[in-house]
């Protein structure tokens, strides 16, 4: 039997001593192991998620209302928007796809043509125009290379923050378009572009005005070419902002919003909550302090130039210069009044919207998928991977799945009849011979016997086609006519206003009272008639149930005059029938 020896050592000792004999090749193999582990989750990667799959992605999803013109006529012909997306097998990380982007992507070789613009406050804006990317055409200052009657399609690219006509970006999406037969043209932000600042204001996530004067005189100078457009980030959120101020004022015809932010305060809440959400926040407000730095002599004037250059992130740099530029009293003031999330209701083009569930940047917290879905003129396409602007696809990452849809997605918009119907639209509203009743699907009779438009919609937005009905179609007969700006009911009877109940007539919120209104000693009925007349034409075109719906209301708000009324013409009858028999 043998004997078991106890042992006086310390077991801690015993253990050290058993690591000991264990070779050193074994703990740098583990520590590798733990140092992958760490990376792929650090770096969010899906390597292994894609392996099983096979590579083949996941399909795309699609927000839009089931109503929407913009899907049966454009993205249901769109192939891209209704596959997959799968990434490169080697940068299956949001990180690895947009810092892919940024250092390491061979950037195609665009040659522009550049034209200055001047605006109202004497800024100077970089307009660097690609034509054709096959022909190498030294830059030439002044010139747009475009002919004033070209009917080619022009794509105004808006870019991101910080970022001109040289990003990498910029230059995949140029280069598409402009191989695909398009005039493209980049506007790039006040103070980028290699042009300095010229006047005392300077861009921002939220401004306009520089979008507008561009577009302004896009169709001024090109008024037989459609005018598209494409926002990327920041762009995308200064686009769709535009896009709701304008309404159906705009010239654009069609647009693309690339991993727009949306919501500004949420993604500033985002880029602060992670270590790795930070990197990318340090990185940016590089970018803002290098861009602050050009125009040193101008920031130092107007902002805060020691607390520009102490900035380490986004937010202080907003604090310091953005939010003193704007006169506002916070930051978070600025990041709502520069979110295009409450403009999306009045966006009356068609725009496609891009986004990655996946953005290290713009957060998928922050995506309006109601305010899209509730939209008709809005399609939003999200993807569960693609980085930041990132989507490159393939085993060599050639190429960008967002500008390949994009490049379909306009295409198929383009030769659709909506950019059309558009302009009827744009030229409806702006119409003297139409008046609000025959856009709204609801009317109202005031007691003065005026009929009047109501409706839960914004008044900017402009109903579907079948609501809009030509003057010439009414069968009532009366005429719609424009004078001094405003819409006056001229009909047979010898009724007549008092001009100065003009404004309760065009529905004038502020006016205290009805105006007054002036009848001859004989008033012909059918001045009470037609209206009605109108009304029930207007009802009985805009539903199938409608004159039901009427004869019932009708019913029921005179049941009780009836009602009292009956007893008494029945009670006659009987005392008559009585009396005849004695």
């Amino acid at each position: 039997m043998d004997c078991i020896t106890l042992s006086s050592e310390s077991p801690y000792a015993l253990m050290l001593k058993a690591a000991f004999l264990i070779s050193i090749s074994h703990y740098l193999l583990g520590f590798l192991f733990l140092l992958i582990v760490f990376l792929y989750n650090f770096m969010e990667m899906y390597f292994i998620q894609e392996l099983f799959t096979g590579f083949r992605g996941k399909p795309v999803s699609l927000t839009f209302n089931s109503c929407c013109d913009l899907y049966q006529q454009v993205v249901s012909k769109c192939k891209i928007l209704h596959g997959r997306f799968s990434s490169t097998p080697w940068l299956c990380s949001p990180h690895l796809q947009t810092i892919f982007l940024q250092f390491f992507e061979r950037i195609p070789a665009c040659n522009y043509q550049r034209q200055l613009l001047k605006t109202c406050d004497g800024e100077t804006i970089a307009l660097d125009w690609l034509r054709n990317v096959n022909v190498k055409i030294p830059s030439v200052e002044g010139f747009d290379g475009v002919q004033s009657d070209d009917k080619t399609p022009i794509i105004l690219v808006i870019p991101g923050l910080t970022s001109d006509s040289n990003s990498a970006y910029i230059k995949h999406l140029a280069f598409k378009m402009a191989k695909s037969g398009w005039n493209v043209v980049v506007s790039n932000h006040r103070g980028l572009g290699g042009v300095t600042i010229t006047s005392d204001c300077l861009y921002n996530a939220g401004w306009t005005e520089d979008a507008r004067k561009v577009i302004d005189h896009l169709h001024t100078q090109y008024p037989q070419a459609p005018l598209f457009a494409v926002g990327t980030s920041i762009g995308a959120n200064v686009l769709v902002k535009y896009l709701g101020e304008e309404g159906v004022n705009t010239a654009i015809v069609g647009a693309a919003a690339i991993c727009s932010p949306w919501d500004l305060l949420i993604c500033d809440r985002y880029i602060n909550r992670r270590l790795v959400q930070r990197v990318y926040d340090r990185a940016l407000a590089i970018g803002l302090k290098g861009y602050a730095k050009l125009h040193q002599t101008v920031m130092s004037r107007l902002a805060d130039w020691e607390g520009i250059v102490k900035a380490r992130s986004v937010r202080d740099f907003d604090h310091s210069s953005t939010r003193v530029l704007a006169d506002l009293e916070t930051v978070d003031t600025y990041y709502r009044k520069a979110s295009c999330t409450s403009y999306i209701g009045n966006v009356m083009v068609p725009l496609l919207c891009v986004s990655a569930l996946d953005d290290p940047v713009c957060t998928r917290e922050a995506i309006p998928w109601d305010e899209c879905r509730a939209n008709k003129n809005i399609v939003l396409a999200t993807t569960h991977h693609g980085g930041h602007l990132g989507y490159f696809e393939g085993m060599t990452a050639k190429s960008l799945w967002w500008v390949r849809a994009v490049d379909e997605f306009l295409c198929a918009l383009n030769s659709s009849s909506l950019i059309h119907s558009k302009k009827m639209q744009i030229t409806t509203v702006h119409s003297p011979l139409e008046t609000s009743i025959d856009q709204a699907p609801y009317v109202n009779i005031t007691e003065d016997g005026l009929v009047t438009a109501f409706s839960n919609e914004p008044s900017g937005e402009v109903g579907s086609q079948q609501n809009e009905q030509p003057v010439e179609d009414d069968k009532v007969g009366d005429r719609i006519r424009g004078v001094n700006g405003a819409m006056q009911l001229e009909t047979n009877a010898t009724t007549q206003f008092d001009p100065r109940s003009e404004s309760t007539r065009l529905g004038d919120a502020g006016s205290k009272g009805p105006g007054k209104m002036l009848v001859t000693p004989e008033p012909d009925l059918d001045a009470v008639i037609v209206p009605v007349k109108r009304c029930l034409n207007q009802l009985s075109r805009h539903s199938k149930i409608s004159m039901w719906v009427l004869a019932y209301i009708a019913i029921i708000t005179t049941w009780p005059i009836l009602g009292s009324a009956s007893p008494m013409f029945f009670k006659k009858k009987l005392r008559n029938i009585f009396s005849l028999k004695r």
